[in-house]
């Protein structure tokens, strides 16, 4: 059926307003969740499909969730079919069907109408803490699933709006910060109420028939948007591969990933076939979670600000074979499954810049660097954790140089959260946190943005320190002759010896101790001795690079005294470098 049988300017009402519900779940959630993951760091997504799970409205949340929002919706209706009712919030996190770690705990609520399922309203959030071996629950550690925590598979938490007393005292049971857990889960279900209620307002306004088509019409618009955006992309097969460096545990083997990207009129697709088997180390990444992650670059390259619905994500293919690093099977762990799903967005990133160089930059940092720093606070005798993504440097562009201080591109809109906040709540003290000159950025024409360093120091008498590092031996790339970034490190300091490490799991620090995270900057594009001499001054000036880098990577000489470029001595010695480089 073609929908066209209400008024266009009524339909686009109904759409935005689809939306707005949304962003004012995205909101509600925020300023009533008991943990700063939520409240200060904006980790989760919302979401809403149609009553056969399509995605037909979100509001901006985390990338790496958002694209698994639909998946979620597809289980509940697959799994429970007429034993949905009115009142009803279901609740899942088990990672293969619909998720990505168990941290992040998804809650799906059906919107009826008299009686009719006319869509479900999704909230996908990180909880602190759903039990397993290490406290936080995610541990680069973990072999198996059953070791990173409680598995919830796509159960009642509210059955005809009554709380499931027996689900919701497991969950509780099963949690280090079962204060910080409820508070989360019912922040997050009474969000979803608020958006429920703004889509019955709708259609009591405009009549049900009405927001059903402006539903179908949604998905129709988007599927239309994305073959005219389609057409516009360079045609044919593009490659790309690489190695996951923050694999498994205990060893320094890296993980081979590839991916071959065909794109034509009508579909792109993208085949990951060729990449390293599941591994018993948490890095693997759910096919759904795979999905969401093309899903980010995708959207960068057709369109970053068209609606993200089911229409638009039409002609996207993914291949991924079951058994492999980017399509595991149970009991293959996924606690710290971001570095797989960040490279299945950057294979294809990568095999793409070079020919979409308006849409796409060099390497970037790309690893979460998620971090737990957490314990019995001293003062209270309460538990206290801070869980959070660490920002670096983003690639340069063909035409500027890159952004610095960002979170990496699978956890987007998430922020960092306020120093003053953990220091006021928490016993740590953040030293230092300063963009990453030491270590310094991949150089080119266009130089890479800068990463952090970020120091936390222990104050209470004791706390648990989980980190995991990739994006270290493989640095981010670069582009058309310009520099690799450094690489991310982490270094620790306990009893006066310090030690670079690439992953540490609960580790036990004490008062005093202090955790140095140094995140890389991006990588380089074009040639440094391209460089505009200016900018290298500029970059002198503001403290970024030294006289060092200046005249030995891009061949300018700078008169220190007078901070003046010698444009005699800086023709000489480019020259120079030229032949030296070939």
């Amino acid at each position: 059926m073609k929908v066209m049988s209400v008024d266009p300017f009524t339909l686009e009402i109904i759409k935005n307003g689809l939306v707005v519900a949304n962003e004012e779940m995205f909101w509600a959630f925020a300023r009533t969740a008991k943990s700063p993951v939520i409240y200060e760091v904006y980790d989760f997504a919302v979401g809403m499909t149609d009553a056969e799970g399509n995605l037909v409205a979100q509001a901006p949340g985390v990338p790496a969730f958002s694209g698994v929002l639909d998946f979620a919706a597809r289980e509940v209706l697959e799994k429970w079919g007429d034993e949905i009712y009115p009142g009803d919030v279901f609740v899942s996190n088990v990672p293969y069907n619909s998720g990505t770690h168990l941290n992040d705990v998804t809650l799906i609520m059906p919107m009826f109408y008299k009686d009719e399922l006319i869509g479900l309203v999704l909230n996908k959030g990180h909880w602190s803490e759903v039990g397993g071996m290490a406290f936080g629950s995610w541990n680069p550690n973990a072999t198996e699933i059953y070791q990173e925590g409680l598995q919830l598979p796509c159960v009642k938490l509210y059955e005809e709006g009554k709380p499931n007393k027996s689900v919701v005292d497991i969950i509780l049971e099963n949690s280090r910060l079962p204060d910080y857990t409820y508070g989360d889960m019912e922040a997050q279900a009474a969000s979803m109420r608020v958006a429920a209620k703004r889509v019955k307002n709708l259609i009591e306004k405009y009549g049900l028939e009405n927001v059903k088509l402006a539903m179908k019409k949604i998905l129709e618009d988007g599927e239309k948007y994305a073959r005219f955006r389609l057409k516009e992309l360079p045609k044919g097969e593009f490659e790309a591969e690489d190695y996951i460096d923050a694999a498994i545990a205990g060893t320094d083997e890296p993980l081979y990933v590839r991916a071959k990207i065909t794109i034509t009129d009508e579909k792109f697709i993208v085949d990951f076939t060729g990449s390293a088997e599941q591994v018993m180390s948490p890095i693997n990444s759910p096919f759904p979670a795979t999905v969401s992650g093309v899903r980010e670059v995708y959207m960068a390259i057709m369109d970053p600000h068209a609606y993200p619905t089911g229409g638009f994500f039409k002609p996207l293919e993914i291949i991924a074979p079951e058994g492999t690093v980017f399509h595991p099977i149970k009991p293959a762990p996924t606690s710290t499954d971001w570095e797989g799903i960040a490279f299945a967005t950057d294979l294809v990133w990568r095999a793409l810049a070079p020919h979409v160089p308006d849409k796409l930059t060099a390497g970037h940092f790309l690893s979460i660097i998620a971090t737990i720093v957490g314990g019995i606070n001293d003062k209270t005798g309460e538990p206290f954790a801070i869980v959070e993504p660490q920002p670096g440097g983003w690639g340069a562009g063909y035409d500027m140089d890159g952004t610095s201080c960002l979170v990496a591109c699978g956890d987007g809109e998430t922020y960092i959260a306020s120093t003053e906040v953990y220091e006021r709540n928490f016993p740590i003290l953040v030293e230092r946190y300063m963009v990453n000159t030491k270590d310094g950025v991949g150089h080119g024409k266009f130089r890479g943005g800068f990463g952090v360093i970020r120091d936390y120091r222990i104050l209470n008498s004791q706390a648990l320190v989980t980190i995991q590092v990739g994006r270290h031996d493989f640095p981010p790339w670069s582009v058309d002759g310009g520099l690799s970034g450094p690489g991310n490190k982490v270094i620790i300091y306990k009893d006066g010896n310090a030690q670079e490490v690439r992953r540490i799991s609960a580790e036990v620090f004490k008062r005093g101790d202090l955790v140095s995270i140094r995140t890389s900057g991006g990588g380089g594009w074009g040639d440094p001795l391209e460089r505009d001499p200016k900018l290298v001054l500029e970059d002198y000036r503001n403290e970024l690079i030294t006289l060092d880098v200046a005249e030995k990577i891009y061949g300018v000489v700078i008169d220190p005294e007078k901070i003046e470029i010698n444009w005699e001595a800086t023709e000489e010695l480019r020259k120079n470098l030229r032949q030296e480089r070939g």
